[in-house]
Order: C-alpha cells, then structure tokens, then sequence
C-alpha cells in the first residue's frame, strides 16, 4: 500500500557537505548506502528539517552551511500529504549571524511565521546512535524524546512549554538578583503551576497511550527480537495527578513553588517541577531496568520503543505513518532483528530513510526499498534508485 507521505523529490543548497544535490524517489522505504563521511547523515538531517524543530542532530542553524560558503543553506522538498502534494523549503540566507538564527520556512512559496507550520504536514520519528544512550543518559534527553511523540498530536503543546520555560527563567532571574517581594513572584509561579500541570498532564496520557500500543504490539508478535518496555512517568507533578484534581495540584505547585524560593536560590534553579521529571524505562520481559540490560538489549528495546512511536502517530495521524529516519540502524542489530525490522517498517507503511555502510546489511528489505549510493561528492544512483541528479561543490 502506497505510503500517504512521502518525499518525492529533495534537493539540498549548500547543506553540509553536500553543495547541491537532487534526489528523485517513489514512496518506498530509502536505503542510503556510503563509506562514513560520505554525508548519509547529513541527508537524513536534511530531512528532518521538513518537520517542526531543530532538526535529529539540534545543531545551530548556522552550522549546517557548507564550510568556506556565504552561510547559506536550503533544502527544498516535494513532500506528498494527506492534504496532498506540497512544496516546502527551508533554510538560512547568506549573512544571517549567531548560533540560534531562525531558519526560513516556505509551503508553496508562502512564508510561515516559523517551523511549526510543518507540523501540520508532516510528521517524523528518528533514531540516531546518539540516542543509544537514551537509557543510561541524562533525563532531559528522555522528555525530549517523550515531548516530540506529544507534539505529534498536540500542537498546542509547544506553546505551553515555552511559558512555564520563560517563566522560570524569569523566577531564577529574580532569586539570583536576591529579590524577596512576594507580589514580584506571586504571578510568576501562578503561570509556573498551570503550564507545569498541563505539560505534566500531557506527558502522562502520552506514555499511558504509548504503553498501550507497547502492550498491542507484544500481543500481535510475542516472539518479536524487540523486547517490550515497561514504561513509568517519574516526577512530583505526575504523581499528583494521579490522586487529585488538576487545580489542586497547580493549588499544590504554587504553595512548593513559594516554600521553596529560599532552597531554589541556593541551588540557582527552581528544583521541582516538570523539567525534573523523567521516563523510567524497564526491561519488560526480564522485568529489570533497561539500562542494567546488555548494550544488545539496550538497543532492541530502543529500537521496539521507537517503533511503538511512530505505529501511535500513524494511529493518531488518521493511519498516516511518519516517515522513520534510522541512521546506522543495522550496525548493531543481527540479522534475525534486522529482517523482523523491516518486516515492521513494511507493515506500518513509512517511507523510511536508513543508513549504512554494506549494502548487504538492508539485502531482506531490498525488494521492498529503493537504495541511493552516497560517495565522497554526492550521491550516485544504484540499482533501485528511479533518478539521481548530483553535483559537486
């Protein structure tokens, strides 16, 4: 069955290493194929820029320009949606200055007030061998990875974590400035306590749902080689819920929020709140926390967790799978895990993007994808691939 979105054409400006590239595909799964630094990574970043944020490697916009250019970088995409085919581009111009410029966003030729815009066409899941110490990391990369499922669903939800983040900010600024008024805080932490309960609310529906589709998989292939997680929400808001009303634990949040001012003034940073939960993530067959399993284990697990992701956004996006972005995906998983991780992608329909340096690795999904060999100055088609036009820098 035909993916409802899919890239059909990606063309890259001086992105990277990659100083003007085009690629042409169907809606099959894409194997990029290239020695390391060939630039696979960077064309799967490059995709990733057709969604909403920063990108799966968080790098400062101005760093993606291709080195020794003017600073500017586009890409341009033909992206077929539910709402049908659309033109996105995105990009810096040359001269932009500072780490965090804001990127430039265009959907058939009109600008867009921000990236945010594409949420509403496109939705993406990725895994990244950075994201293999995703378990025995810190906490902020798991309410990374639980806040991009949320804004999956919930575009609204960027907007309220943006305001309990200024508002902290602001509350950190006047405890270091040794401010003690109580009208001076009173407003902050009233705003502190809403958005922190309503983040805190949409964290914990989004791990129940998310678990719910762990448990549905485990019951649609017991024997899968990707083991099933056991998933908790850690954190004093998220443990308030779940005995009281939202207004008594914002009521709750507030009443901390002033006790603690004088703790939160020695530690330079408020100390409870939703920016100090985390997902605690177990083992489920062995019934052990994932990060004592074995690093083989660890990266199954991710791997099962990852696909319940993007099988809950194609459930929540009317059956419109995300596009799966997996880099280096087959390096560390046999060849039992790998065959059943195609099969997976096959079944939910997602015009997936791996990459990797043998060919051989991606032989059981072949059939099913089209493959792109990526060299040392573009990119060249290989037997799959429908047109490749490239040129180097």
């Amino acid at each position: 069955m035909r993916a409802p979105l899919w890239i059909e054409r990606l063309a890259l400006t001086r992105f990277r290493n990659h100083g003007a590239l085009t690629v042409t595909l169907d809606a099959r799964p894409v194997v990029l194929i290239g020695p390391n630094g060939a630039g696979k990574t960077n064309i799967l970043e490059a995709v990733s820029l057709l969604a909403p944020g920063q990108g799966l490697r968080r790098a400062p916009y101005t760093d993606l320009a291709q080195a020794g250019g003017d600073g500017s970088w586009a890409v341009a995409a033909r992206v077929h949606t539910k709402a049908g085919p659309v033109e996105i581009g995105t990009g810096v111009p040359a001269g932009a200055a500072g780490g965090r410029t804001a990127r430039v966003v265009r959907i058939d030729g009109d600008d867009q007030s921000g990236s945010g815009a594409l949420g509403t066409y496109v939705e993406m899941v990725w895994l990244t061998p950075a994201m293999d110490g995703l378990f025995t990391g810190p906490g902020s990369e798991r309410r990374r990875f639980l806040d991009r499922l949320i804004l999956s669903f919930d575009p609204g939800y960027r907007t309220r974590v943006g305001h309990f983040e200024r508002a902290m900010r602001q509350r950190n600024r006047l405890l270091e400035d040794g401010v003690s008024q109580e009208a001076r805080f009173e407003g902050l932490e009233r705003v502190m306590a809403e958005a922190g309960v309503a983040i805190a609310a949409a964290r914990a529906e989004a791990v129940a749902r998310l678990q719910a589709t762990i448990h549905a998989r485990r019951a649609r292939t017991p024997g899968s080689p990707f083991p099933w997680a056991d998933l908790m929400l850690q954190g004093t808001l998220e443990n308030d819920l779940r005995h009281h009303a939202a207004v008594e634990v914002e009521d709750g949040y507030v009443a901390a929020l002033r006790a603690g001012r004088e703790r939160d003034r020695a530690a330079g940073r408020a100390l409870e709140g939703p920016h100090r939960s985390d997902l605690v993530v177990a083992h489920g067959p062995k019934g052990m926390a994932a990060q004592l399993s074995s690093t083989g284990e660890q990266k199954a697990l991710l791997v099962g967790v990852v696909l319940a992701h993007a099988e809950l956004v194609k459930q929540r996006q009317d059956a419109t799978a995300p596009i799966l972005l997996l880099d280096e995906i087959a390096a560390h998983l046999d060849d039992t895990r790998r065959a059943a991780l195609y099969e997976e992608i096959v079944r939910i329909g997602s015009q997936a993007w791996m990459t990797g340096t043998d060919g051989t690795a991606f032989s059981a999904i072949m059939n099913d994808a089209q493959s792109i060999s990526v060299g040392d100055v573009g990119i060249a088609p290989a037997a799959s691939q429908r047109a490749v036009r490239s040129s180097a820098p």
